[in-house]
């Protein structure tokens, strides 16, 4: 299966664009930023809220990271114009952390700064391993004088759990937790399974017990149990965590979810970059391939 998932991720280029499309389609709002407030609006009429990921990364152009900084404002502008139940996540390597990190922070500063006027949350997203420290740094720059921001925190990270801590302990730790999806060294990420799980779930036990706001993000059904008895024995309001998922994933557990009384954030991809932004997914995580061929040939 392996080799299978490889050979599909090094002949994807070979086809056309319209062809990914076919299996993007349901993972992504849409090119446009229209696409993702309709699909924010659909969301929120059934009981979820939404945080919108303008898709871009790896940015290396001055010029560029502007354009993504002022399209990341018009996001949070067009949010706000249509009263709808949404937040924005970021990347730092669209707003310039690649090649200069105090024009990164003045970016990322300046849409947290906006997003405050009309009390809009900003989800600072991980990427690999060489910008987490550079990520985290930013992080907790910027909540010296912002509420309103928030970062990622990668299970599979053998380093995670003593991130939570430094966090929780300055009481700066509202983070989403994610599985983590790069394909990363083992010298510095968890390879197995269970482990990963288990560090997940150690997590989440760190962030609820120092009463920060938990992002449960993942679509594993065990680890969802999980959490909820976990959230069941220690008394955690609904207020103080949500569910996220992505668009498109694991939908009838979404709902499930939701109808439980849970809060829920699908997190919404949207731009030109779509195809980027699904080339690079499967090459650092080759099993999503296998996943997707999967659901579009096999009638289930």
């Amino acid at each position: 299966m392996k080799l299978f998932n490889n050979l599909i991720v090094n002949i994807l280029p070979i086809f056309p664009k319209s062809f990914v499309w076919l299996f993007s389609k349901k993972y992504i709002a849409g090119t446009a930023l229209e696409d993702a407030l309709d699909t924010t609006r659909e969301l929120n009429d059934s009981g979820c809220s939404s945080t919108i990921d303008v898709l871009g990364e790896e940015v290396m152009e001055r010029e560029k990271t502007i354009q993504s900084r002022d399209l990341s404002i018009q996001v949070l502008k067009a949010l706000n114009d249509n009263n709808l139940d949404g937040s924005l996540s970021v990347k730092l390597t669209s707003l310039g952390l690649r090649f200069d990190k105090d024009l990164c922070y003045e970016n990322v500063k300046t849409v947290v700064k906006e997003a405050k006027k009309n009390n809009y949350f900003i989800r600072i997203d991980m990427e690999d391993a060489t910008c987490t420290d550079d990520t985290l740094e930013i992080y907790r720059k910027l909540r010296k004088d912002f509420t309103n921001v928030g970062a990622v925190i990668q299970a599979y990270m053998k380093r995670s759990v003593d991130d939570v801590k430094k966090l929780t302990d300055d009481g700066i730790a509202n983070l989403r937790v994610c599985k983590g999806i790069y394909n990363e060294s083992p010298k510095v990420a968890y390879k197995d399974f269970d482990k990963v799980r288990e560090n997940f779930m150690e997590i989440i036990k760190l962030m609820l017990e120092s009463q920060s706001y938990t992002g449960i993000a993942t679509h594993d059904i065990y680890l969802i149990e999980q959490s909820q008895e976990l959230i069941s024995q220690m008394g955690i309001d609904t207020s103080d965590y949500e569910f996220q998922m992505l668009l498109g994933v694991a939908e009838k557990t979404r709902a499930e979810l939701v109808e439980q009384g849970n809060r829920m954030r699908v997190y919404v991809p949207f731009g030109e970059d779509w195809y980027g932004y699904c080339t690079r997914r499967l090459k650092e995580n080759p099993k999503m391939a296998g996943h997707i061929i999967k659901n579009i040939f096999i009638r289930r």
